[in-house]
């Protein structure tokens, strides 16, 4: 379909999307009271300077998903429409920048292209722009300079994830929030580089290749807003040193942290979420006083490392606790001590059984309402469950049989799993759930003979008159 001429007079709203003919050419000629303009989703090669230039009501205009060009988008494509808002550029061919932006820009997408360069100014005169979204283009050092971002003095979103970038970009402005410098080439971060973002509160450098000493220790000097920081998959060794002190969440997944040693948290007391799964965790190199000094955690996940028992030392605020595919081996009450808000506890892919878990255990998190023992070597329902358990993970394991008392501790019960155990039709006896009146799911599949449990029968709730 080719470009097509408007002459209809106060439309503010001009759509053209998912045509059965699709356009390869933007309309020459659209009214001069237009305020939005969608585009996306056709085949553009080429826009017109009067397409959207000259719109002095203009606000949005939406060109994703077609097939631009910096050849096929004029210098003058925006001349005289100096109220656009929002610009959606992404998914398209562009491989720098387009110059001549409207300065009342608040929100431009350019993910999704080819951009391997931002041309010197030509962010220059959006000083409103809070959002720039950059990801999955070819981005490299060469294609940016120190001003790139340095006049964006309201940018509180940049997205430049997805890209070549070996270094963090000069000049990040102090009025950032988020920055997202994920899966780049990025091996170094000097001190200093980032205290020009002193507002930042999320920064993500996950799937970097930072190594051991890409860090240095005070990359993160000045960042004292810092809320959350993403540092997975970079081949860290240890717990970043000079870390900032109000930091809320740190994410250390897919790493190589082989020991944590009584100081490597003490900098980061507030923290409510740290995630250390995937690294090379034993109990041997775990200090007892690792933890002791996080008296705000709330979710700790250690999954998948090499731990055989449960740490010493855990913050009493901590309500998740997730050990799945570790090499736990025995429980004993001394660690969960603390543990009074403890609601949940994930330890499935271990190495359980009923014999190894201590007498007094379970009553020392009296506020458990999930379980996952999954994928252990347990024989049968592990005995004085806590009493405020409402989710029970069983599947996976040896069970053989279920007795009359099994589930006497556990009356709020509302799911249990018992798939792929050791069960037959015989093996539970018809108490077992008699007094579980919130029981609603009951999962038995995958026994070596189908195994039907019946429910028990909830009390009828008196009808109102």
């Amino acid at each position: 379909m080719s470009s097509l001429a408007f002459a209809t007079f106060g439309l503010s709203t001009f759509t053209i999307t998912n045509c059965p003919q699709t356009l390869t050419v933007a309309p020459q000629f659209l009214p001069h009271s237009l305020r939005i303009a969608d585009l996306a989703a056709n085949q553009l090669m080429e826009i017109y300077p009067l397409t959207f230039g000259e719109k002095p009501e203009l606000r949005s205009v939406y060109l994703h998903d077609n097939q631009l060009t910096n050849t096929g988008l004029p210098f003058d494509a925006f001349h005289g429409s100096e109220a656009v808002t929002t610009l959606i550029l992404s998914s398209n061919q562009l491989s720098y920048l387009p110059p001549s932006l409207p300065s009342s820009l608040v929100r431009l997408h350019l993910q999704n292209n080819q951009i391997a360069k931002v041309p010197r100014g030509a962010l220059g005169r959006q000083s409103q722009l809070r959002e720039l979204y950059l990801q999955h283009n070819r981005l490299s050092d060469a294609g940016l300079d120190a001003t790139t971002f340095s006049k964006l003095k309201s940018l509180e979103y940049l997205d430049l994830s997805n890209n070549r970038l070996g270094e963090v970009p000069e000049g990040l402005p102090s009025s950032l929030v988020i920055l997202h410098l994920g899966r780049n080439q990025i091996h170094h971060v000097p001190a200093g580089r980032l205290s020009g973002a002193r507002g930042l509160q999320y920064l993500l450098l996950q799937h970097n290749p930072l190594g051991p000493v890409g860090l240095e220790p005070a990359a993160f000097q000045g960042l004292r807003g810092l809320h959350t920081l993403h540092l997975y998959a970079n081949g860290l060794e240890e717990v970043p040193p000079g870390l900032p002190r109000h930091l809320r969440a740190l994410m250390l997944p897919h790493n190589r942290i082989s020991k944590l040693g009584p100081q490597a948290l003490v900098a980061t007391p507030f923290l409510v979420d740290l995630n250390l799964a995937h690294n090379r965790l034993t109990s041997a190199h775990l200090h007892h006083l690792a933890f002791c000094h996080l008296g705000h955690l709330q979710t700790l996940d250690l999954a998948g490392n090499r731990l055989t028992l449960l740490p010493q030392g855990l913050p009493g605020s901590l309500q998740v606790l997730r050990l799945p595919r570790n090499q736990v081996n025995s429980l004993d009450p001394e660690p969960m001590t603390n543990l009074s808000m403890l609601q949940e506890l994930h330890l499935g892919h271990n190495r359980l059984r009923v014999g190894s878990i201590m007498p007094g255990t379970w009553q020392e998190v009296p506020s458990l309402k999930l379980l996952d023992l999954s994928h252990n070597e347990l024989s049968f329902v592990p005995p004085d469950l806590p009493e405020a358990l409402e989710f029970l993970y069983l599947q996976g394991n040896r069970i053989g049989s279920v007795g009359a008392q099994a589930f006497l501790s556990t009356p709020h019960l509302r799911a249990l799993v018992l798939r792929s155990n050791q069960l037959l039709m015989t093996s539970i006896s018809p108490e077992a759930f008699l007094n579980l009146l919130h029981l609603e799911v009951v999962d038995t599949s995958g026994n070596p003979e189908p195994v039907i449990v019946k429910m028990p029968r909830r009390p009828r709730r008196p009808q109102a008159h």
